[in-house]
């Protein structure tokens, strides 16, 4: 795990300026990554979005949801088979009674899941404290950290953290916008 602070800004260029006094201050290029955050909420991070998860669980038909639907076709189709078959009816017709039975039922059984009321669903709520913007990340060590947070804070940086993370290719390879920032306080604290 790499040792991280990070900065927000408002814009590109403001962070681009806070990089550069970086580089000024000693910092090499491949420790130092610039990258936006989207607003709360909109994170888009689709293989381990919770969200997004739930809606295909939901939308899937083998979600409880859809049983009485489901249970009310087939008990259609088979009584629809049953009548026709008891008449003595060609194939075709006691295939076409099936399809109209299990219409029927399918409607039947939707009708009757709807009456029942609507299902509670317990759902992980996930409150998100990181504001938006444009976050200027740094790769420091234990001695280079207060440097790097005195830097971005003097550059207009808000809201700046320290992390621990991977640190791969010049970048935060896992960083999670979602996750809570753990604030350098005593550097938002202005000497009086």
């Amino acid at each position: 795990m790499s040792l991280i602070v990070a900065g927000r800004f408002t814009t590109f260029p403001a962070a681009e300026t806070a990089a550069q006094q970086l580089f000024d201050h000693g910092f090499v290029g491949e420790d130092v990554t610039l990258f936006f955050v989207n607003p709360r909420g909109q994170h888009a991070l689709h293989p381990l979005d919770a969200s997004r998860a739930t809606a295909t669980r939901l939308l899937s038909p083998s979600h409880p949801a859809h049983h009485g639907m489901t249970y009310g076709a087939v008990a259609g189709a088979i009584v629809g088979v049953l009548v026709f078959m008891g008449f003595a009816a060609s194939l075709p017709i006691v295939v076409l009674a099936a399809g109209v039975g299990a219409y029927i039922g399918a409607k039947t059984g939707a009708m009757l899941e709807a009456r029942s009321g609507p299902r509670i669903h317990h759902e992980r709520i996930h409150h998100e404290w990181r504001a938006s913007g444009v976050l200027v990340a740094v790769h420091v060590t234990p001695e280079t950290q207060r440097e790097a947070a005195q830097l971005l804070r003097a550059a207009g940086g808000a809201d700046i953290e320290r992390a621990t993370g991977h640190w791969q290719h010049g970048r935060w390879a896992d960083f999670d916008p979602r996750s809570t920032p753990d604030l350098l306080t005593e550097l938002h604290q202005q000497p009086a």
